[in-house]
Order: C-alpha cells, then structure tokens, then sequence
C-alpha cells in the first residue's frame, strides 16, 4: 500500500501525487515571489513553498490541480512542512482523478442522510419540522457534499453533514440527561446552524469563499433563509424567531462571530455541543498522525498547542 502523506516523518523523502488545495502568493525579503501551496491526500494536509517563482509557475499551480512532488519533510514553526525539490503537473498519461486524493467523511452519504431524517421524524413540533425538512430539501445535494470549513474542522468532503450527525448524537446524549431541553429545537438548530455554508462556500474540493460568504457569512445567509422558508411555508409563530436567533448565537460570542449571544436554554447547549465536536475532530485528526509518547503539531485553532499521545 502507498504511504501516505501524513504518514511521513521528519526527514524523509517524498515522491508522489498530490492534490493542490489552495494557493497563497507571497513577496520573499529578497522581493521575489514565491507561492504557498496546501498540498493534500486522504490521510491529511500539508504546506510546501515555491520559491522564486516565474509567472507560467504563478498560472500553472492552482487550487484543484493534481501535481507529481519530489520534496523533503522538514519541521518549520512545529508543523511539518514539504520542502519541494521537484513538481510538475499531472498529465493525462498519468491516470490520476482528483477526487482520488481527498480526505471524506468517515460515514457513507446515505448513512448521514438516513440518520439526520430519523431526527427530523421524531421532531413533534409540525412549525419547527416543516422548516427544518423544507430547508434539507432544499440543499440536500450541497449539504452531503460540502465541508464544513475550508480549515480547521470537518474541512473535508461531507464534513458538514458529519458535523451535523455527530452533533446530534451528542444533543440526544445531553437530552437524556437534562430532560428539560426542548428536542425539536436541540435537533433543528443543529442541523439549520452551519446549513448556510452551502451558500458561503464554493464546493467540496478545492473549497474557497464565494462573494456572499465574504460580504455576509454563512449565519446572515441563514438567518434569511429561515425567514424566506417560514413565508413560504406560511408559518407566522415564534418558532421562526428562535430557530433564527439559535442560528445567530451558535458561535458563542461577538468575537467568536456571533451578532447574538446565546438567550435561549437550546441556544446555549447547541453551542457547547458545536464546539466540542469541531475540537474532538480537529484533536482526533492530529493525534491520528503521531505515534504513542509524541506530541501533534502545533493546532492552531486549538490556541496552538501540541498535543500529547499516551502510551496506554
């Protein structure tokens, strides 16, 4: 079997096909341009720079692009990093699909599918339900394929429904213990929070932001959506008012991007149960790839700190 990227330790050399993820430019103290280039396989991603670059190199690494690499794993600021000593595009003799070099949910499509559904059916509230089914139907191709982040957490392809399952696996767990919670709520917020990120991202692959993400976010473009669907559904209660305000408040506070904080029981646990499932996943992630008695790479989203594997 091919070792895969993230299985290479430092100091070894790597000879292979990679898939370009996303491509930054930048000007060298020497004032020369040199690229930035995400490369990635199934088991992960990885930084390798160009340097000095010509401007063909500029039009011929872009994002989506599958490449042929030649490098060396060094360690630069506790990450590990590709020191790239030769790269060419795929060719077509190559036999290479892009799809084949992407990191997916661990689940099938239909199994996430079947299991957000089975949610929605034990929904008893008909005005929290109706919403929350029309807005699945309406984005159910994108909401199976499409990640939940370009990085950070779930940034692969269906991560955002893995995202929504694990939560609300989670929210039924939580619910069995504080009995008081309102289900419908716990389980429509979850699956409607991040449900904009079909509209604020580009796709599954090679996933960037598209104008309306960058000008209003995947939390205004829900907020709307909600409102849109309860007109269409002529429903007029105040189920409306607290699926758009769960929606708001999910990322906790202002500095987190929420224009709310949350006000809501629901809206407060949706919260927690949101954050903990991007950290397991972003701590599950980097522990896969270290050995028992090593630390992860420095996880920036996780306030940059390297995590350690125990050895029992």
């Amino acid at each position: 079997m091919e070792k895969l990227l993230m299985h290479y330790d430092i100091g070894e050399t790597i000879t292979g096909f990679l898939f370009i993820k996303s491509v930054t430019k930048g000007i060298a103290s020497n004032g020369s341009a040199f690229l930035t280039l995400m490369l990635q396989d199934k088991s992960g991603e990885m930084d390798a720079k160009l340097w000095s670059i010509t401007k063909k190199e500029e039009d011929t690494y872009m994002a989506g692009k599958v490449v042929k690499v030649q490098g060396d794993i060094h360690e630069f600021k506790g990450r590990k990093q590709l020191k790239l000593s030769k790269i060419r595009l795929a060719g077509p003799n190559d036999g290479i699909n892009p799809e084949d070099f992407v990191e997916t949910a661990p689940l099938s499509k239909e199994t996430m599918m079947e299991q957000v559904q089975t949610y929605i059916f034990e929904m008893k509230n008909s005005n929290i339900q109706r919403i929350t089914r029309h807005l699945l139907s309406k984005y159910r191709e994108e909401f199976m394929e499409y990640p939940a982040a370009t990085k950070n957490h779930h940034e692969f392809v269906s991560g955002l429904a893995y995202h929504v399952v694990s939560m609300l696996h989670l929210a039924k767990a939580i619910a069995t213990l504080y009995p008081s919670l309102n289900k419908d709520l716990l389980y429509a917020g979850i699956i409607l929070h991040d449900l904009g990120k079909v509209i604020e991202l580009s796709g599954p692959m090679a996933t960037t932001y598209t104008v309306k993400g960058n000008l209003l976010g995947h939390i205004s473009i829900m907020v709307t959506e909600i409102g849109k669907a309860a007109e269409e559904l002529d429903i007029d209660s105040e189920e409306v008012l607290v699926l758009q305000h769960i929606v708001l408040s999910h990322h906790g506070k202002a500095e987190w991007g929420s224009p709310k904080p949350p006000l809501i029981r629901e809206a407060e646990v949706i919260h927690y149960i949101d954050n903990l499932d991007a950290k397991i996943n972003m701590l599950d992630r980097a522990l896969e790839h270290v050995k028992p008695g090593e630390y992860t790479e420095r996880v920036f989203a996780l306030e940059n700190r390297s995590f350690y594997k125990p050895t029992f």
